[in-house]
């Protein structure tokens, strides 16, 4: 790889998906040894050419020598396109470039919900800026996908069939169901919260996802199916617990999500 020298990316160490690929481009050479820092260890000491609010939303790249910033996706281009300067070419095509931007802040914005982080009280955090538009667009883009793979999953578990529009409804009714309990938690903290909520119901749904494709290979006894739905249902319970305790959220929302689910059997077979 052709290193970018003189460079540092400025990164969320509470966010494993930034530190991932941070770590990634240092130890394949795109960035030297020194080529990313901690937005904690950072911010007490930025520079002045660097816009510390909006590196929370948009990853910073620092040109040292320069003394000059990039954010969010165009440092992601740079770095890259060092070692790979087709891909930067294809990058900065108008629409190509208009949608990775799109792309990147739909990630970005929404990186607290996929994996959320217990807020620091000693360090700096990167927390990045809520926005409405953003998480809208993610509990929207999370249920639509959870609603198809359990339509599809749905047809190999003993029980009355739907349709897809079945399973997108059971996904907006938990929704609406839990927000009857965060009605005194504010508007921003409850739409945080259904976008965590959703977060679990998409990672149980891929959960789904591998017993999906044996099946199209080897014919699977619905038992399977049902007992791994049972199992993935638990690893549901476990992680919602997990994050409502993270985020101080009120304990009974992780009952008030059990009793939607046996509200909805009971008149599922009815």
């Amino acid at each position: 790889m052709k290193t970018l020298a003189n460079h540092t990316l400025i990164y969320d160490e509470d966010c494993p998906l930034c530190q991932a690929y941070t770590s990634t481009f240092v130890k394949t050479g795109m960035l030297d040894s020194d080529g990313r820092k901690s937005y904690s260890a950072t911010v007490t000491n930025a520079p002045e050419f660097l816009d510390i609010e909006l590196a929370k939303n948009e990853i910073a790249l620092v040109d040292t020598d320069r003394r000059t910033v990039t954010y969010g996706i165009d440092s992601l281009l740079t770095v890259i396109g060092h070692s790979f300067p087709l891909i930067k070419k294809i990058g900065y095509l108008s629409p190509v470039h208009y949608l990775l931007k799109k792309l990147y802040s739909f990630i970005s914005y929404n990186r607290k919900v996929i994996i959320p982080a217990r807020i620091s009280e000693t360090t700096a955090g990167c927390e990045p800026a809520f926005n409405y538009r953003y998480r809208i667009a993610y509990i929207l883009t999370a249920t639509l996908l959870t609603s198809l793979i359990l339509h599809r999953y749905s047809q190999y578990v003993p029980m009355p069939q739907g349709g897809y529009v079945r399973e997108f409804l059971l996904a907006a009714g938990q929704i609406v169901f839990q927000l009857i309990f965060m009605m005194k938690q504010g508007r921003e903290k409850a739409v945080n919260y259904i976008g965590n909520l959703m977060t679990v119901s998409f990672g149980g749904s891929l959960l789904l996802l591998p017993i999906l494709i044996i099946n199209k290979f080897v014919q699977l006894p619905n038992d399977v199916f049902l007992g791994w739905f049972l199992v993935v249902a638990t690893l549901m319970f476990i992680e919602h617990r997990r994050r409502v305790k993270l985020l101080a959220m009120p304990g009974i929302l992780t009952y008030s999500w059990i009793l939607y689910r046996f509200l909805f059997l009971i008149l599922l077979f009815r």
